[in-house]
């Protein structure tokens, strides 16, 4: 088996031009170097998608989205990375080479191919079985025509019907050639323990459950006997292919309505969904009847920040809404909840009001969860203090989820108005629970760094460099897992990314002189220099993503640079050579003696000199940031994509009459200064955790001594590092 070869896949990122490929999705127009249209992403009613062909990158300026021209196609198309790369290939006529796999990587995409295809089987399959056996159009079909279902929406969701028989699918896949042992791990057929196997879905309409780029994972069944024994709904298990967490019904067919309207409405069930996109209302998933989880959350804020949650209006469907709001503010959601008239679900709802009055239905009676909340548990605690109160805590608890201070207070005034209550009461209230939250969270990760200390087994965390390297530059590299942070990753997170973005902008860039082991001098590049200070300090970075960043960027930085390299110089200087011939043809025809071309020839040889210099120096500086906005590892291209693409230049009005130094010209002065502050802040981080242990040590005279000293050693460490922050700078390399 073979995966796309990494001289491929850089041939495929030279070749992409981000103009060209926006160009064939948004209409651009020129705006001084940079291009600008309205976005694809969100609905945009002024230009603010700027595109940048020098640097290769696009970004929009109201909703973020952007990147490379691999990211911007794996966000637009909803692609894998592997996607867009066949993508774009396809686009410059690239042919694709591929490498051989190792043997285990082979076993683990065989095994991955073959559960996906026996599932691609199995779904036509039923489809085939709904549609053209006698049982199927007589149950299934029946059935879904009873519930109001279109032929359309039959198809678009692919829904099937599964025999009455114990092993039909069985048979039939052995027959057209499938493994008996990816039918079992699959979940579509199981074996008893006398040896024998049998279907798992059997007198059952089908749905198919599809992933993000639209592969069949699982299937969920539904029964349609009336018999109470047997379960109403069955579902496949979990598998190497798929994980319930991970997973959002109809997610594939309504990724790209949610991406357009910028909303995600959530209800319960397969039924909820099928019949909402029949009524036109078509960015609607399904949790599959199971409570919201935190894999689901992120997936949707892929596409969208705003949810709206609608569930039956039972108490069932309310317990299932107040649980999801938590989860959603957790992780930074603006959530909306949508109760339906009592009797109704989404799916009943849908079909019996049009998709305007749908719409309509959803725009007027949406509400914040505030207000969702103090209706639901308010009318349940009617007169009574003691319940009124438990509810109002409730409340409260649920506000101190929101990690964002500003809409926490925001919140606090609404619950404040809406209860009745002292706004500074609330306030201090949330205050208390949030600082818990927070507390526990640090807790948490504690206990899982000593557990792992204590097992001497290191936590999940990026490969070694080493193994990262040999993964290749733009090939499948590890992916990271950055969810460990340290102590006082939040306070240091602005001064750490001051760092890596410098490392992004600018990392193969050779800003300064360096001394080697034999005493001469030698380039020293922006991460070069970045990289050997923080090692002589021994600092890694509390932020386990910017760390990761940063680790990646140095694998990057050397994997191709020297080869990469020596061929730009080579085309620059065959482009020096080239435009210096045309320019001395040109002179010799206008000149009239020989003093005045040798003066324009020495001219021209000046201003073609300073052109490959400059192109040669542009090339080393956007290196690094090009490979990182372009890397299969979603941490690395969506950090760098922030820290790279900048919306404002300076206008030629700045610098048509005088030298104006740019970010680039102050790189000796930059780079160390990010640095000394990042000192200077981890020194404060210090600082404070020594005052708290002398504030806890008690009577402990020595120690109290022992720490006041350290105290005034890191105090004077940072007055050091204060003359050097407003003082140091390092010359330029010329």
């Amino acid at each position: 088996m073979r995966k796309i070869d990494n001289a491929t896949v850089q041939r495929i990122l030279d070749a992409a031009d981000i103009v060209e490929v926006v160009s064939d999705f948004v209409a651009l127009k020129r705006r001084g170097a940079n291009y600008v249209g309205l976005c694809p992403f969100h609905n945009d009613r002024s230009p603010s998608f700027y595109v940048s062909k020098a640097k290769g990158m696009c970004k929009c300026f109201s909703c973020g989205e952007g990147g490379s021209p691999v990211s911007f196609i794996m966000k637009l198309e909803q692609l894998s990375f592997t996607e867009a790369l066949r993508y774009l290939a396809k686009k410059y006529n690239i042919e694709i080479e591929e490498r051989e796999m190792t043997d285990e990587e082979q076993q683990a995409e065989s095994d991955r191919e073959n559960m996906l295809a026996v599932n691609d089987f199995a779904m036509r399959y039923f489809e085939k079985n709904l549609k053209e056996t006698q049982e199927g159009r007589d149950i299934g079909l029946s059935y879904f025509r009873y519930r109001g279902i279109s032929d359309a929406m039959v198809e678009r969701f692919h829904l099937g019907y599964a025999v009455e028989g114990r092993d039909a699918l069985f048979a039939t896949a052995l027959e057209r050639g499938y493994s008996e042992k990816y039918l079992l791990s699959t979940g579509l057929c199981s074996r008893t323990d006398d040896g024998r196997v049998f279907d798992r879905f059997r007198g059952r309409v089908i749905y198919p459950i599809l992933s993000l780029s639209g592969k069949v994972v699982a299937f969920g069944g539904r029964t349609l006997s009336k018999e109470k024994k047997i379960a109403k709904y069955v579902n496949s298990p979990e598998s190497d292919i798929y994980l319930k967490r991970r997973e959002l019904y109809g997610l594939y067919q309504a990724k790209q309505a949610i991406a357009k309207a910028q909303k995600c409405i959530l209800v319960e069930g397969y039924m909820d969904v099928i019949s909402m996109h029949q009524a036109g209302v078509c960015n609607v998933v399904a949790s599959s009847g199971t409570a919201l989880t935190v894999e689901q959350v992120r997936l949707i804020k892929r596409f969208t920040s705003n949810v709206t949650l609608i569930y039956d209006s039972d108490a069932a469907g309310i317990k299932a809404s107040l649980r999801g709001i938590e989860l959603l503010l957790q992780d930074g959601m603006d959530i909306k909840v949508l109760l339906l008239p009592e009797g109704d679900d989404p799916d009943s709802f849908a079909q019996s009001h049009s998709s305007t009055e749908v719409e309509e239905y959803i725009k007027a009676h949406e509400t914040d969860f505030i207000s969702f909340m103090a209706r639901i548990l308010m009318g349940e605690a009617a007169d009574d203090p003691a319940r009124r109160a438990q509810v109002i805590t409730r409340i409260v608890k649920t506000i101190a989820l929101i990690p964002d201070e500003i809409t926490r207070r925001v919140y606090v005034q609404e619950c404040s108005r809406l209860l009745f209550m002292d706004e500074d009461v609330l306030r201090r209230e949330v205050g208390k629970y949030y600082n818990e939250y927070r507390l526990k969270s640090r807790e948490d990760r504690e206990r899982r760094q000593a557990f792992a200390d204590y097992a001497d087994e290191p936590g999940p965390g990026p490969a070694s460099a080493e193994e990262q390297a040999a993964a290749g530059v733009a090939g499948q590299q590890p992916q990271a897992q950055v969810s460990a942070q340290g102590k006082h990753a939040k306070f240091l997170r602005t001064y750490e990314l001051a760092i890596v973005r410098l490392v992004a902008k600018y990392g193969n860039y050779a800003f300064a002189e360096g001394i080697d082991e034999d005493g001469n001098n030698q380039p020293m590049t922006v991460l070069e220099y970045i990289e050997a200070d923080l090692a002589a300090d021994e600092i890694r970075f509390e932020n386990s993503d910017i760390a990761h960043f940063l680790d990646m960027a140095i694998v990057l930085s050397r994997a191709t640079w020297n080869e990469d390299i020596e061929h730009c110089r080579v085309q620059l200087e065959e482009r020096r050579r080239s435009e210096f011939a045309a320019g001395v043809e040109e002179i010799r025809q206008k000149a009239t003696d020989v003093g005045s071309i040798s003066a324009m020839e020495r001219s021209l040889q000046e201003t073609v000199d300073a052109d490959y210099a400059r192109r040669l120096d542009e090339f080393a500086a956007t290196y690094l940031g090009r490979l990182m906005c372009s890397s299969p590892d979603d941490v690395v291209r969506e950090m760098a994509s922030d820290l790279v693409v900048e919306r404002h230049i300076l206008s030629k009005m700045h610098t048509k009459y005088a030298k104006v130094d740019t970010e680039q010209d102050l790189l000796g002065e930059l780079v160390p200064r990010a640095l000394h502050e990042l000192k200077d802040a981890i020194l404060w981080t210090r600082l404070q955790d020594v005052r708290s242990l002398l504030a806890a040590c008690g009577g402990d005279y020595d120690r109290s001594i022992e720490l006041m000293k350290e105290m005034k050693e890191i105090e004077n460490s940072r007055s050091e590092l204060a003359k050097l922050i407003g003082d140091r700078v390092i010359v330029p390399r010329k």
